[in-house]
């Protein structure tokens, strides 16, 4: 057995046999031309076919997965629209009288070579893109059709190695596909029922050709570099897009586990199936929210598998516990930025900076504590060094133009502690009004209740915000006196006390006398034999983790 490790892509786990893409050579002749103005033509007309081909493309894609997974390929259109992007081949053909596929060529080098510079990483994942709709006009300029013609014939790159012929398998099989690379347009056009997942050397999470991996459900692990190696065409093989995990040959142990994994999904997907957009509401008419807990931009996928209704609680704190050095605010934008695009119109409420206690970051120089769970942690920190606290509020105003985002603020023992953070939230949005840009006015902010002194203080909390979320985690340690990491209190930590139970009875009753909502995104939220108690008290929303909400929906359905 051969174990490689590449980055998760997209959820789930195939089982089945590999069946490797050659790299498609892209070497285009350069040839010297003598009319500037035919070959301008040539050009012109092969990108308007390419842009129809793209708009077919577009209108399959949003017939199958919806309007907004769409929107790639609209942008797709754009690009190839470009003034500057034309004006560059043009001027490749009119100053070097070169033919019109080599200009196309080095005009996408030019650009995809302009886009990998930048810092942003969704920018730098466009390079693909670029690289993608101009192979399109390549195509079309040496007379190759698309699987997207109106006659049914088929041309697209992961076609021509073979991996369907109008739509089936050419062999009748299902495979795992390994590939060097796979552009988005080849993605969308794979027969989801002939492909069981997709394994890349290059790419990224957050790359075009991912996003519609998690939207076709393919699990998907990309960026194994040079561990990709053809000789592994018609080997078994076992991909788990969860961990990024790659196993070649697997020996019968392994095997016997992703089955029994897979076998497990399989009957969640069941559910799924039985559950997927019906609303969470009782047999009586109460409607609870039903969302999820994310801790990283890729969980976003595993929200929608779910048919979560939105992201109750993003742990922006990952994005600073797993890095060596400050999380710029562009890098913090990218990471909010496509969770909030992927989400649609679905609410993304983010928990701000959560840092201290049992989440330490060395860069952050924080002194040693005997009782960390009690001291210099959360909010504090964001409230006496503003300057970092304010590069993540302006990051996430700034993505709050892309998605319905919410703001979240953690570890609130008082109303000034709201008030101080409201201030430079309203500093963030005036610098951004100042150097025009976008962000949503109206951007809604939270707290989370996890102390027994936001609790009593719950009603003037109510009338500086716009919702509650209860995190039960802390609120137990908090209420029970019981450090929370300590092995030896856990007979002595229960969350079912009716000290805890009556916190959150307060805390709800609180919230609807000023009108606002209240929510649970601990993980009391998801013990099913307290759903009961939660919606007697009049709970709005329960936000769990992505496998757990779909039970949820099934136990709350039946109430």
């Amino acid at each position: 057995m051969r174990t490689i490790q590449g980055v998760s892509v997209s959820a789930g786990i195939a089982i089945g046999t590999v069946r490797v893409l050659a790299a498609v050579d892209y070497a285009v002749e350069r040839r010297l031309i003598d009319d500037p103005q035919a070959e301008m033509d040539r050009f012109r007309a092969a990108r308007d076919t390419a842009v129809a081909q793209l708009k077919q493309l577009r209108d399959n894609v949003a017939a199958e997965f919806g309007e907004n997974k769409a929107e790639l390929f609209d942008a797709h259109r754009l690009m190839l629209q470009d003034p500057d992007y034309a004006e560059c081949v043009e001027g490749l053909i009119a100053q070097d009288k070169v033919n019109a596929e080599f200009a196309v060529k080095s005009a996408a080098e030019q650009f995809a070579a302009m886009f990998a510079a930048m810092d942003s990483s969704t920018m730098q994942a466009r390079a693909a893109d670029v690289k993608d709709v101009s192979r399109r006009v390549m195509n079309v300029l040496q007379g190759k059709r698309d699987s997207t013609a109106q006659d049914g014939s088929v041309q697209g790159d992961a076609v021509q190695n073979g991996i369907v012929q109008n739509g089936i398998a050419q062999n009748g099989e299902s495979h795992i596909i390994f590939a060097e690379d796979l552009a988005p347009s080849d993605t969308a056009q794979l027969d989801r029922a002939k492909v069981l997942g997709l394994v890349t050397a290059k790419g990224s999470a957050n790359s075009h050709t991912a996003i519609l991996a998690r939207t076709m459900g393919l699990p998907a692990i990309a960026g194994i570099g040079d561990a990709f190696d053809p000789a592994d065409d018609g080997h078994v093989a076992v991909i788990d897009g969860t961990s990024g995990a790659v196993f070649v040959d697997p020996d019968e142990a392994t095997l016997t586990e992703y089955r029994r994994r897979k076998a497990e999904a399989e009957e969640h997907l069941s559910l799924l199936r039985k559950l997927k957009g019906k609303p969470t509401e009782t047999k009586s008419g109460q409607r609870v929210h039903l969302y999820a807990n994310i801790s990283r931009p890729s969980d976003a996928a595993a929200v929608l598998a779910n048919d979560a209704e939105g992201i109750g609680l993003f742990r922006s704190e990952f994005l600073y516990l797993e890095r060596e050095d400050w999380p710029t605010e562009e890098f913090q934008f990218d990471a909010y930025g496509q969770v909030a695009q992927e989400m649609g119109d679905r609410p993304v409420i983010i928990r701000t900076l959560d840092i201290g206690a049992d989440k330490q970051v060395d860069y952050f120089n924080l002194s040693h504590e005997d009782n960390p769970a009690l001291g210099y942690r959360a909010i504090r920190i964001c409230l006496t060094r503003p300057e970092i606290f304010k590069v993540q509020l302006r990051a996430l105003l700034r993505a709050s133009a892309y998605g319905n985002i919410a703001i979240m603020l953690p570890m609130i023992t008082s109303v000034q502690e709201v008030r101080d953070a409201k201030r430079i939230l309203e500093e963030a949005k005036s610098e951004l009004r100042g150097e025009r840009i976008d962000f949503n006015e109206s951007i809604q902010i939270g707290v989370m209740i996890e102390t027994p002194a936001s609790v009593i203080m719950a009603d003037e909390l109510a009338a500086e915000v716009d919702f509650f979320s209860i995190g039960t985690n802390d609120l137990t340690q908090y209420t029970l006196a019981c450090d929370r990491q300590n092995p030896s209190l856990e007979r002595f930590a229960d969350p079912h006390s009716p000290a805890v139970l009556r916190m959150i009875q307060m805390t709800i009753e609180a919230a609807h006398r000023h009108g606002i909502w209240c929510g649970i995104c601990g993980e009391l939220g998801a013990d099913l034999s307290l759903t009961d108690t939660f919606l007697r008290l009049g709970i709005d929303e329960l936000s769990v983790s992505p496998t757990s909400v779909l039970p949820l929906r099934n136990v709350i359905r039946n109430h």
